[in-house]
């Protein structure tokens, strides 16, 4: 089956892409669950975010690193970023991304 995120880095399915670099998109999510909740993802291809840091930890950083600089833009007064990995973690797209969630109060614990 092929990767849907990877689909979409290839401009082979549309996104609301928010902001990407030379290694990132961040992109609007379909289904959000949160004012702001965009998706994060590197553009070579990472089952989950401990592959990523094992294979290419820059690009691991440069995802925080757009988080934070997409957080600062829109003003948000806190956020949270996400990681699911593995199913049992609840990761439905085997690529990894990182959920920036934002624009209201975020309770605890989130499942």
């Amino acid at each position: 089956m092929k990767c849907l995120f990877c689909a979409i880095v290839n401009g082979e399915i549309p996104a609301d892409i928010v902001r990407q670099s030379d290694n990132v998109l961040a992109f609007n999510d379909i289904n959000p669950v949160a004012p702001t909740h965009i998706l994060i993802i590197p553009k070579i291809h990472s089952e989950n975010a401990a592959e990523l840091t094992l294979a290419n930890p820059e690009v691991l950083i440069e995802c925080f690193e757009m988080a934070a600089s997409i957080a600062k833009e829109r003003e948000l007064n806190g956020y949270r970023t996400v990681f699911n990995t593995g199913a049992d973690g609840g990761q439905s797209v085997f690529h990894a991304h990182l959920h920036l969630l934002g624009g209201r109060a975020l309770s605890w614990p989130p499942g």
